[in-house]
């Protein structure tokens, strides 16, 4: 068995237990800025968060899309800002994880200029293939890709679909063909038109497909299974130590009061236990593990070294 790419991991080993604390941080209103447009995953939780900072603690909040450039834009906006708690980021892989090796000129540390406050969550991507085409293991899709070669499909160039099949690739030595799509919708929808013969996405969003059998799960890149497809065998199982699950947390700029940190953390891991919560984002597909402020930042310095040779290998470096 190989030990090779392990992103996921870290999350749990890091884990810390909640301390009391939780509460209002400022008399401000805070803005959540997040790297993407409205009504993906990263906005929904930005705004169950945001409700939740004020029904149960008064502290008002407000989201602020600020999408581009892989999450830069919104980043970069962050890291310029007064840390004085009024400017949080929803942070995730693309800014933190990927860009500071896809980006030559990356206009901010992503460790340095940030105070990396709390671990939220992560969903799981897995592999797709046509039920049609019989294969329904690991091995048999390593046959089909060393025979007649196989396509997959991912939701972009650099997208944490993408960097996972590259890390098929290396870890499993074979050579898939890589076709990149302006997201997973437009890449589903080719593989149920017979374009493509498998993709790469997250479980969560093709729970319906899963159901209706229109399309065969193969292996999933997470520690352990799914507590929703428990059927679903994990690379890490199968012999290939694959885990990229596609992280959330909350950051601020760089130099924030310690003080307020443990507030804002505390507050999100009650927030995050809370029933109705759990349920939302159970929807998403996200687990969470509460994290310290200290174990969270050392966590995203990991998946930064981590994540390095794959994204190299992908080629979307530069």
């Amino acid at each position: 068995m190989k030990h090779i790419f392990t992103v996921g991991t870290a999350a749990l080993l890091l884990a810390a237990p909640v301390h009391a604390g939780a509460g209002k941080w400022t008399d401000e209103p805070v803005r959540i800025v997040v790297t993407f447009p409205p009504g993906g995953t990263s906005d929904l939780i930005a705004r169950v968060l945001a409700q939740y900072f004020e029904s149960e603690y008064g502290q008002k909040a407000v989201v602020d899309n600020r999408p581009g450039a892989g999450g830069t834009v919104a980043a970069d906006y962050v890291a310029q800002q007064a840390p004085d708690g009024t400017t949080l980021i929803l942070g995730n892989n693309a800014p933190f994880t990927i860009a500071p090796t896809q980006f030559d000129d990356l206009p901010y540390d992503p460790m340095g200029d940030f105070t990396h406050i709390a671990y939220l969550g992560a969903s799981t991507p897995a592999l797709f293939v046509q039920p049609a085409s019989g294969i329904t293991s690991l091995e048999a899709y390593i046959d089909k890709a060393k025979g007649d070669g196989i396509t997959y499909g991912s939701s972009g160039v650099g997208s944490i679909t993408h960097i996972l099949g590259k890390a098929v690739d290396i870890e499993l030595g074979i050579e898939q063909i890589h076709v990149p799509y302006q997201g997973s919708a437009p890449a589903i929808q080719d593989f149920r038109a017979g374009v493509l013969e498998a993709y790469y996405d997250m479980v969560a969003l093709n729970r319906d497909l899963i159901t209706e059998g229109e399309t065969q799960p193969i292996a999933l890149a997470a520690p352990e299974r799914s507590d929703v497809f428990p059927e679903i065998p994990t690379f890490r199982e199968l012999g290939h130590d694959i885990v990229i699950e596609n992280w959330t947390g909350l950051s601020g700029p760089a130099g924030m009061d310690p003080a307020m940190v443990a507030t804002i953390n505390d507050t999100v891991a009650e927030i995050m236990q809370l029933e109705a919560v759990v349920a939302q984002l159970a929807q998403f597909g996200i687990a969470h593990t509460p994290m310290e402020s200290d174990a969270f930042t050392t966590f995203v310095g990991g998946t930064i070294s981590t994540w390095e040779p794959l994204i190299k290998a992908a080629k979307v470096n530069g």
